[in-house]
Parts: C-alpha cells; sequence; structure tokens
C-alpha cells in the first residue's frame, strides 16, 4: 500500500490530538465550576490540578506505551489510544463530579499514545533523509490543530459545556474507524523487539536510549528546549496584558497567528533548508532564531510589532524536527517507538516545570515590589536556556568531526 493513507491517517491522529485539547479549554473554566461550584479563581486552580494530572502521567507511561508498540506494532497501540480517547471523552462529557474528570484526566495521560507512536510510525515509513521532514509534517499537523481547536470548540459551547466533549470523541473514533481500514502494521519480526519492564520507565528508557552515540546530549537538548518553548503557553495570556494591554481577543489572533505560522514552516521549510545545510546546521539555525526572537520578545513593547514578528519567531521551529530526525535516524528500527516514549517524557516534564518558572520570574518582575518591572523577563530566561542548547548542539558536532 502507499505511504499517502498512512501518512494521511497519522497527521490526522495528531492534528485530532491537539485539537482535542483546544476543542475542551473554551468550556473547562464553565464546566468546573458547574460540577464542582466555587469562582473563577478555584476553577482555574482546579484546571491546573486536571492539567498537571495529565501530563504526569505522560511522563510516566510515554515510555510504557513506546516500548508496547515496538513489541506489539503501532497499529493496535494507535487504535486502541483512539478507542481510549473515545471513551475518556464520553465520561467527561458524563461526568458530574470533579473527581471524575480527574480520573478522565489520568486515564488519558496514560494513554496519550497517539503523539509519539504517530511519530516512530513516521519513523518506520520514512526514509534516513525524509525523517526530519516528514516530523515537520507532525509539527505542522500539531499546529494547525491548536488553532483550529479553540476555535471549533468556541463555537460548539454555544450549545452547552458538554458539546465540545462529544464532538472530540466522535472525531477520534471516526479516525479510529479511518485507521482500522487503511493502516497497514511497520513493525516487522525483523525489528519487533521484546517488552521489558525495565526499560519500560522513563529512567529505564532514559538509559536504554542515552546509550546510543550523541543522544544523551541530545535528550538534554530536548528538555531544555522544551521549558524554554513552554514559555509561550505558560505566560503568553499574562504578558500580552501586561504589556500591550491585550484582552482575551486580541491574545487569542496573536496564538492563532502563530500556530499558523509555526505550522507553514514545520510543513514547507524543514525539507529544503535540510537539503540545503543539513540537519544539524538547521537546528543550530533554528535554535539561534528562538534565542533572537525571545530576546525581542522581552523587550518588544508594541503589540503590533510583536503581531508583524511572529512569522520571523515562528522561524525557530525548524529546530524542533531536525533534532528528532537526528535521533530517529541514529536510534535502531527496534527502538523508534521507545526514543518517541522517551521524547514524550522528557516534553512532559517540560510541561510541568515550565509553568512553575515562568510564571514565578514573570511574577518577581511584575509585583509591586518588583525591582524593574519587565513583563518579558520570562523570555530572557528562554533565551539563556536555548543558547545553551546552542552549544551543546554545536559541541556535540566538533567532538563527531574529530572523532
Amino acid at each position: 500500500m502507499s505511504n499517502r493513507l498512512p501518512l494521511i491517517f497519522i497527521l490526522i491522529t495528531v492534528l485530532l490530538d491537539s485539537m482535542g485539547v483546544g476543542l475542551i479549554m473554551p468550556v473547562m473554566p464553565a464546566l468546573i465550576r458547574e460540577v464542582h461550584g466555587g469562582d473563577l479563581a478555584n476553577a482555574a486552580v482546579w484546571g491546573g490540578v486536571l492539567a498537571t494530572a495529565f501530563a504526569i502521567m505522560q511522563f510516566l507511561f510515554g515510555p510504557t506505551v513506546g516500548n508496547l508498540s515496538d513489541r506489539f506494532g503501532r497499529r493496535p497501540v494507535l487504535l486502541v489510544a483512539l478507542f481510549v480517547m473515545t471513551l475518556d471523552y464520553i465520561v467527561m462529557a458524563l461526568a458530574g463530579t470533579i473527581w471524575l474528570l480527574l480520573i478522565g484526566r489520568v486515564v488519558g495521560g496514560m494513554t496519550a499514545a497517539t503523539h509519539s507512536t504517530a511519530g516512530a510510525y513516521i519513523a518506520d515509513i520514512s526514509k534516513p533523509e525524509e525523517k526530519a521532514a516528514n516530523f515537520g509534517l507532525i509539527g505542522a499537523a500539531f499546529g494547525f490543530g491548536f488553532v483550529l481547536g479553540p476555535l471549533i470548540g468556541g463555537l460548539l459551547s454555544g450549545f452547552g459545556t458538554r458539546a465540545p466533549f462529544y464532538a472530540a470523541g466522535a472525531l477520534a473514533f471516526a479516525n479510529m474507524l479511518f485507521g482500522y481500514f487503511i493502516l497497514p502494521e511497520t513493525v516487522t519480526d525483523r525489528i519487533r523487539r521484546p517488552f521489558n519492564w525495565k526499560r519500560a520507565n522513563p529512567l529505564g528508557a532514559l538509559t536504554a536510549i542515552g546509550h546510543l552515540p550523541g543522544l544523551k546530549r541530545l535528550m538534554i537538548v530536548v528538555f531544555v528546549y522544551g521549558i524554554a518553548f513552554f514559555v509561550y503557553p505558560a505566560i503568553w495570556a499574562y504578558f500580552g496584558e501586561a504589556r500591550f494591554g491585550w484582552g482575551p481577543g486580541m491574545i487569542g489572533v496573536s496564538l492563532a497567528a502563530f500556530g499558523i505560522s509555526m505550522a507553514i514552516v514545520q510543513a514547507t521549510m524543514i525539507k529544503p533548508i535540510i537539503s540545503r545545510i543539513g540537519e544539524r546546521n538547521t537546528a543550530i539555525l533554528g535554535l539561534g532564531i528562538d534565542a533572537v526572537a525571545f530576546v525581542f520578545l522581552a523587550f518588544v513593547t508594541n503589540g503590533w510589532l510583536a503581531l508583524i514578528a511572529t512569522p520571523i519567531t515562528a522561524l525557530g521551529g525548524i529546530a524542533g524536527p531536525a533534532i528528532q530526525g537526528i535521533m530517529s535516524r541514529t536510534a535502531s528500527d527496534d527502538q523508534q517507538g521507545e526514543l518517541q516514549g522517551t521524547l514524550t517524557s522528557i516534553n512532559a516534564v517540560g510541561m510541568i516545570l515550565a509553568p512553575l518558572i515562568m510564571t514565578q520570574i514573570f511574577w518577581f518582575f511584575t509585583s509591586a515590589n518588583a525591582p524593574v518591572y519587565l513583563p518579558g523577563a520570562p523570555f530572557l530566561l528562554s533565551a539563556a536556556l536555548v543558547a545553551f542548547c546552542v552549544i551543546l548542539v554545536m559541541t556535540e558536532r566538533k567532538a563527531e568531526a574529530t572523532a
């Protein structure tokens, strides 16, 4: 079978994965107050608990799911994940207590196999020189879903707080049926690897993958870069209001502009850039652009200037797929699921730590007792972290050149 239909399924799966999160975002404050009572501040606290629970489960179970896909195949893991995702949305749609919502997020985080297993499938069907570009397509699909989700969720909220959950569940179920009929298995007996609990946990998976040449340093890059990049969802809404006086509408427009720009960059620019300068130089270029963009955002005071610069700041999006391509080419065919599951865990830690770190820095530099008023201070930390990543990637290249 041609790779086209399976590739389309994978991209739709990632698109729906990010859309599903965005679909329910507009109604979560109202839903939490509906099932638990309290005011908006209390709903925000519980919203944070639900998001953190999901991220923690992703961290703990990402390698487990990745190792299961290396043993039993990508197809069953993806289809089961989509089925459980369907049930998870239905449970949350019917939930009458905050604890049932929490259980839904815990189960959803445990089985959030779609993104990591989709990455492993892409690695299976891609030639070595195509991997980074195809990982860019995954990033583009995720970006478009990030934009479409909140927009569609906001429209569906007019039909009630439960409507977006039913819609997300229906989309997941429809995609599961699509995959059932068109998705071939890519894990053959040649690359099938026995399941081992010692490697099916974050520490064991990190150890196994870290033994591969050059990957330990790149995993550090992924971890540090994740914390730096998650500054956007962590403080953008607060930063936009404090620095530019934006309301929710303009903040939504700015996030949509960034998501669209990032998706276009990852869908169209990664392959030609890599073919011209190579994966490692592409990673260095993307990280360098991110560092400059973060410094710019730290000091910009004009909201329109920030919006105009959005397509340029999004150019840093070439870094992630390039790094992922390098790592995928280094890992063996029977470790692709393990690698993607490990990356899921690393990114989950970034999702947990970034809000805690970045919001505290924002508070410190915007509070009444701040030594200097600088809402963009978190972006300076992100710039420093990304500069550190550039050094790691560049020194790794030099080490390889002299080896």
